[in-house]
């Protein structure tokens, strides 16, 4: 099998290929074509992936391009982890925001409504001629704000688009763990959008675990969620969040962290991999373990802010541990590929399955997959207070697609202001204002 990934240069494609290299089994991917459309990125990381697959006798074969077409043609998966406008936008997303006092994350608020203006376009671009030059082909898709991205691709190319995120994942072996339970033996009882769901159930042989963690504050208090949340938080939910909530929960606490920050994550990441990429271009320098120790570093760093806010050490050691999306992407094309029927949870068409939106709105929940793709199962129906923000959010994500596809100014206000995140239409204003005179990509919002 051939597999295509788009963002073929970026730091995070030597997770997915040392997956690869971990299945022997039949039908696994024998062939990778690496497309980016930045050599040096791609030489690079080109580089790492021979360091992995040294010593490795069938380890898949590795092509790098910069033509989209001849890494389109012939693909039987295409994995989508594109970043426009690369790190230096997504720094310059997180500043505009910070400067008006809202958040600038990369796929919450403001942030992340800035970075989805000037991916959507692209997005679309690349959903169409997959489904010109590889209308057979699964794609799978990484690229943030993930939820919405996926959308955009799915009004081209229907269920053969799924999205993919290791938080929910991450969130429900970090449960499992605590609760002493194997986590490949427990089903997760998740719903919500992508960056906005909650565990609701873990069950395991007929029974929910879920209560017994939620009724014990030690327990409840000795995770990641329970740590950065607080055990009364999450007992009065009744839930555990994943953690993107948050920046929803405790808002003005993590918009003062970032604005107090030395540097913003986008900031620090466009430096950090830097660094690394300009290390590339030594040819004598060991490729795998300077991109390993930069991994590390970047890892451990990971919502530093929010733990910052909560009166959290850093993160723990088993949190650090490899196993993310990479895991649910080869998960999901085994499943695809060898009609091997698992459960994941996945960023899909809503169909029927939370009654509060449509059927091509896409949500993330729990699917089973095989090889006619993924299928959301029933889920019970979130409470009122997880519905007024999912709806919200919803919304504010068709507005972004409705503004990408008219270029109307108007209605990329209209996004930003409806976010519960941005608390004003002045603000609002003023934040396209900010983004289009530092995103020459959105010079196409020109219309009324």
């Amino acid at each position: 099998m051939k597999l295509t990934i788009l963002g073929g240069g970026g730091f995070r494609v030597p997770l997915v290929y040392g997956a690869l290299l971990a299945d022997h089994a039949e039908g696994r991917v024998t062939a990778v074509t690496l497309y980016d459309t930045d050599s040096d990125r791609l030489t690079a990381i080109a580089r790492v992936l021979a360091d992995q697959a040294e010593g490795v006798p069938d380890a898949p074969a590795v092509l790098a391009t910069t033509e989209l077409d001849e890494a389109l043609r012939g693909a039987d998966f295409i994995f989508s982890a594109i970043r426009v406008g690369g790190l230096e936008g997504r720094a310059a997303d997180e500043r505009v925001a910070l400067d008006e006092g809202v958040l600038g994350q990369e796929t919450v608020g403001a942030g992340g409504i800035a970075y989805g203006l000037r991916t959507v376009p692209v997005a679309v671009d690349l959903a169409r001629r997959i489904a010109r030059l590889a209308p057979h082909a699964w794609v799978i898709n990484f690229t943030n704000p993930a939820g919405l991205v996926t959308e955009a691709m799915s009004r081209h190319l229907g269920d053969r688009v799924i999205g993919i995120c290791d938080s929910p994942v991450g969130l429900g072996r970090r449960i499992a763990r605590t609760l002493g339970v194997d986590p490949e033996r427990a089903r997760i009882d998740y719903a919500g959008l992508n960056h906005l769901g909650w565990v609701r159930g873990l069950h395991v042989d007929g029974r929910d675990e879920l209560p017994r963690l939620l009724a014990d504050p030690h327990l409840l208090g000795s995770f990641e969620e329970g740590k950065l949340f607080g055990t009364d938080w999450l007992q009065s939910l009744g839930a555990i969040p994943n953690e993107y909530l948050h920046y929803y929960y405790f808002n003005r606490e993590a918009v003062r962290a970032y604005q107090d920050a030395e540097q913003t994550r986008g900031a620090f990441l466009r430096d950090q991999q830097e660094g690394f990429y300009a290390r590339m271009k030594d040819p004598t320098a060991p490729a795998f373990p300077a991109w390993d120790r930069t991994r590390a570093e970047r890892e451990a760093t990971y919502m530093s802010e929010n733990r910052e806010v909560a009166g959290v050490g850093e993160r723990d050691e088993s949190d650090l541990e490899s196993g993310g999306y990479e895991q649910v992407a080869l998960a999901l094309m085994r499943a695809v590929a060898r009609d091997e029927r698992t459960s994941l949870i996945l960023n899909v068409r809503n169909r029927t399955t939370l009654s509060v939106f449509d059927a091509d709105a896409v949500v993330e929940v729990p699917c089973l997959v095989d090889a006619n793709g993924a299928r959301p199962v029933s889920v019970d129906p979130l409470p009122y207070h997880a519905v007024g923000l999912v709806t919200a959010v919803k919304a504010v994500e068709r507005a972004v697609l409705d503004a990408a596809a008219s270029g109307s100014r108007a209605t990329a206000v209209q996004a930003f202001a409806l976010h519960p995140l941005v608390d004003s239409v002045s603000v609002a204003r003023r934040l396209v204002d900010g983004y289009t005179k530092v995103h020459p990509g959105l010079a196409y919002l020109n219309r009324p």
